[in-house]
């Protein structure tokens, strides 16, 4: 199988060669990880490989033998490495293997390594000082978002269909936007944190995927989705499977769009263009469009979720300070880690009790929305994508406070937390792109529960727009 076959296939068009016999699992495998050796070194987005599991690559499942990475934070492998993209963790193995990996396997993706991350997940961008930049294959000056930004840089590139991402504020759908993919935020309580975690970030966090298509999302979701033995959450099961909604009938949809973020800030004009572009698309479909967004109070919900992240990340540097014998300071964090360390430990009980109070206020507040819309369209994130290095998301500069990191973030990216907040589901599509031929997101956004209503939409669009076609300048079948 040559690179350029391979790589014009997504993970069900893979696992299709592979039921059919045209292929074999080891092969694919083996070619997905010539495939990561001939761009990684460009775009720095695969910290470890996992040659050895070739040879146990089996075509069982639904999507078996079909090449996969692992984000390095949160989902883990008993034995395994995860390092948390922080120098603080480097080395560190786990003990168990998360819920989520098992479903991965059962599923049959053959997870081949680990893609970078920012440290400790929080930033928007993907560039530390333990694992470098990791770039972005449509220009290699700029951003491939965070924090799964190496699970979308190197799916963008081609180099495996699809990998795992998590998100706790945008992490899936912002490098999704960033990179031309497919990024769903699932609905809170869809794919299990189990055992080792019943809620990450007082709920705010989610796993599933990047993919290049939304077929892929739909299998990958099917074959993850539902609740472990002891989560705290354990919602309606989909009516049917998620893949089923692929290509099935829309219904004209009461679509809201909004190009003015809750909290203010400013928004690039060329962004602002291609959502109206957008709006104008869905109502050529046949949908109901109009211009309006919720209401939220902004300034309560941003220190709310500046206590609960800052509250999280106090915790978890304090487990990994723990666990590798290593003192959190500047040789082994961040700026904005310390400066986020020293927030959290000042916190207390009703700081973080305020904060839920918080979540729950506005979650009712955006729901009276949603009794009128069926969706709701905004960007994925409020800039074009940033370059390398930018001082916004340079999350080692000198000065930093946690309130000034937190606002720099969401100055970047104020469209995408809110529904981390409120639980509901959510998906970046790559519908347009700016004057320089990079990829510009947009986000959907439907009631709780209805990641069905999303894949339909989300599939209309992508026949209508066919991005998979589009190629970013390192893609592994010109590399």
């Amino acid at each position: 199988m040559t690179l350029d076959e391979y790589s014009s296939h997504d993970a069900l068009g893979l696992s299709q060669l592979v039921r059919r016999r045209e292929v074999s699992p080891r092969e694919i495998a083996q070619t997905a990880l010539a495939a990561i050796a001939a761009v990684n070194p460009k775009i720095n987005a695969v910290v470890e490989t996992f040659p050895e599991r070739t040879a146990s690559a089996t075509g069982s499942g639904p999507l078996g033998g079909v090449p996969f990475l692992r984000k390095d934070i949160l989902i883990q492998e008993e034995g395994g490495l995860t390092e948390f993209g922080s120098r603080l963790a480097a080395g560190l193995r786990m003990p168990n293997t998360s819920e989520l990996a098992l479903r991965y396997r059962r599923a049959g993706l053959v997870t081949l390594g680990r893609t970078t991350t920012p440290e400790l997940a929080f930033n928007a961008t993907t560039e530390t000082v333990k694992d470098g930049a990791t770039r972005n294959p449509w220009d290699l000056n700029r951003s491939s978002g965070g924090s799964s930004g190496g699970a979308a840089a190197i799916v963008a590139a081609g180099a495996v269909p699809a990998a795992h991402g998590n998100d706790g504020g945008g992490s899936i759908r912002i490098p999704a936007a960033c990179c031309g993919l497919v990024g769903l935020k699932p609905t809170r309580g869809r794919v299990s944190l189990g055992p080792d975690h019943g809620t990450v970030l007082l709920g705010l966090v989610v796993e599933h995927a990047l993919t290049r298509t939304v077929r892929d999302s739909a299998a990958i979701l099917d074959a993850t989705q539902g609740a472990a033995p002891g989560d705290p959450y354990v919602i309606e099961p989909p009516a049917r499977p998620f893949l089923e909604e692929v290509g099935a009938p829309t219904g004209r949809l009461r679509i809201a769009y909004t190009k003015k973020p809750w909290t203010g800030v400013d928004v690039d004009p060329e962004v602002a263009a291609a959502v109206d572009r957008t709006a104008n698309l869905c109502s050529d479909l046949g949908h109901y469009v109009v211009e309006a967004g919720p209401l939220i109070d902004a300034e309560p919900f941003g220190l709310a979720t500046q206590n609960i992240w800052c509250g999280f990340l106090a915790l978890g540097i304090k487990g990994l300070s723990a666990a590798t014998g290593r003192e959190p300071g500047p040789d082994t964090l961040e700026a904005s880690s310390l400066a986020c360390l020293e927030y959290g430990k000042s916190l207390t009980a009703v700081d973080l009790y305020f904060a839920d109070d918080v979540m729950n206020r506005v979650s009712r507040d955006v729901a009276k929305f949603f009794s009128a819309y069926d969706v709701l369209l905004t960007p994925t994130i409020a800039q074009r994508t940033l370059a390398i290095g930018d001082a916004l998301l340079n999350s080692n500069a000198s000065g930093l406070t946690a309130e000034k990191w937190v606002r720099q973030i969401f100055t970047y990216a104020p469209f995408t937390s809110l529904f981390n907040t409120t639980g509901q589901p959510a998906i970046s599509l790559p519908l347009e792109r700016d004057s320089a031929g990079l990829p510009i997101g947009m986000q959907f956004v439907a009631r709780y529960g209805d990641e069905a209503l999303l894949f339909r939409l989300a599939a209309s669009l992508e026949e209508a727009k066919q991005w998979k076609e589009r190629r970013p300048a390192i893609w592994v079948g010109n590399n």
